[in-house]
């Protein structure tokens, strides 16, 4: 029977295939994904590809089409069932899997679906996901086949391999953790019995619907329920997941939040008292701060492009051990494997915590201030976006100033610095600024705004309080 298959063109995404479902997203797309990407996997020499889903109502079904298109491309399933991302990571990492699809809409609403895949151990991203709409358009798939599929329970595995890096001895802290109602919930049920302490969870139950919060721990108000539990509990730290679990919210005691950039400053001086002078990874949206705390702890700062899958080969490629994004993506290369993992990181974080004579809250408090903008993000054609970028470079080059281009423009003054990006996403441009004053912070917004308006952008607003982070 032939194959030929076209997807709606704002579903084929940077880092996955994503979009509404019944709308941008259907059933046949999942069959098609399974028939396309088995294909591809058939035709390096591969035969098994492990499959995990999470806790949204529609998962199932893409699921299931999904896993009938490998099979009808001679692929082996191997079906990890419901869970987080990382548990599919996992199953991949050590059943050495051919290639992994998770079906998964992360921390969209939802009414929203996606496909992440990886191909071996590696991200399948940016050119893959286009060679894949190209091919399942062409009908350029291998001859029908007739793969099976068997199902694991691989749950007990990792939640016995992420107690096994459990540092923090006997000490019993009180720590609050904040499923929202995503994929982690049976895993982390699991989990936190072989944790010491007293461990108090909110909305463990898997809801697709997400009825008490958004499931994205980036966002201050979703952190709202989990500052209130903490507090009035007096518990020692508070622990929050997205929808599949690969990206991590942490608050201290006191209710502070801990940003991406801020949660690495502290998981990087642990890593590096036993590896020092390796270098630590995060993304050019990352605060001065952390590239010299890192610094100072004995490290090799690298800011690298924005993206889970871009962090993950950049780490591969330099040997580090250690990396995180402002969006809450940790990757633990040091006894871990490599991939964003909330839980694990987790565990890496309540250790340090337990290990030191310093509450969290006391670290968060003597982690240097300045002061800056939340990540602003303004509409821009999708074209229009990387030229605007490139425009303003050429400007600021040519004025002489200190300009990174790693990812988008990052403009360093003697006030601090500022961002201007191209999102990988979305018809959007990004810009952040940060200054250890507030005069400073003023005449950077107002320097990011001459080159907006030169390139004819409007502005964004800059109203939402800038928070003291």
């Amino acid at each position: 029977m032939a194959f030929s298959h076209s997807f709606n063109p704002t579903s084929l995404r940077e880092y996955d295939i994503r979009g509404v479902v019944g709308k941008t997203l259907t059933e046949a797309d999942g069959f098609a994904i399974g028939r396309t990407f088995g294909s591809m996997i058939a035709r390096k020499g591969g035969s098994i590809v492990a499959v995990g889903y999470d806790g949204r109502t529609h998962s199932p079904l893409l699921e299931k089409a999904l896993v009938e298109g490998l099979k009808a491309s001679g692929i082996n399933v191997l079906r990890v069932g419901r869970g987080p991302t990382p548990l599919l990571y996992f199953a991949a990492f050590t059943r050495g899997t051919d290639g992994a699809v998770m079906v998964t809409g992360s921390h969209n609403p939802p009414e929203y679906n996606g496909f992440k895949m990886m191909v071996g151990k590696k991200p399948f991203f940016g050119k893959d996901i286009l060679e894949l709409g190209r091919l399942s358009a062409a009908g350029d798939v291998v001859e029908e086949g007739a793969g099976k599929d068997e199902t694991v329970d691989l749950t007990d595995d990792y939640v016995a391999r992420l107690a096994r890096d459990w540092d923090g001895g006997e000490q019993k802290l009180k720590v609050v953790w904040d499923n929202g109602n995503g994929a982690a919930g049976e895993v982390l049920q699991k989990l936190v019995t072989h944790i010491p302490g007293e461990h108090k969870i909110l909305f463990g139950d898997i809801d697709g619907h997400f009825p008490n919060h958004h499931p994205d721990p980036t966002v201050p108000k979703n952190l709202e329920a989990l500052i209130a539990a903490v507090k009035g509990s007096g518990a020692d730290l508070g622990i929050a997941f997205d929808g599949d679990a690969d990206r991590i919210g942490a608050v201290d005691g006191d209710g502070n939040i801990f940003f991406g950039d801020q949660l690495l400053v502290i998981l990087a001086r642990d890593v590096l008292r036993e590896r020092p002078d390796s270098i630590i990874i995060s993304d050019v949206k990352a605060s001065q701060v952390l590239f010299d705390e890192i610094e100072v702890a004995g490290g090799k700062p690298l800011m690298w492009k924005t993206g889970h899958s871009l962090i993950k080969a950049k780490m591969a490629e330099t040997g580090s051990p250690l990396a995180a994004e402002m969006s809450g993506h940790v990757f633990y290369a040091d006894k871990w494997y490599g991939f964003d993992d909330a839980l694990y990181a987790a565990i890496r974080l309540i250790g340090i915590a337990a290990r030191s004579p310093l509450s969290l809250a006391e670290m968060h408090d003597a982690l240097p201030r300045v002061i800056n903008t939340p990540e602003l993000r303004f509409d821009c054609d999708d074209v229009r976006k990387f030229a605007v970028i490139t425009e303003v470079a050429g400007r600021l080059k040519d004025a002489g100033a200190s300009v990174s281009e790693i990812d988008g423009v990052r403009v360093k003054t003697e006030d601090g610095w500022w961002l201007l990006r191209a999102s990988n996403t979305q018809s959007v441009l990004v810009a952040r600024a940060e200054a250890k004053t507030a005069e400073g912070l003023e005449r950077l917004k107002a320097d990011l705004v001459v080159q907006l308006e030169a390139s004819g952008i409007e502005a964004p607003d800059f109203e939402a309080a800038a928070s003291g982070h």
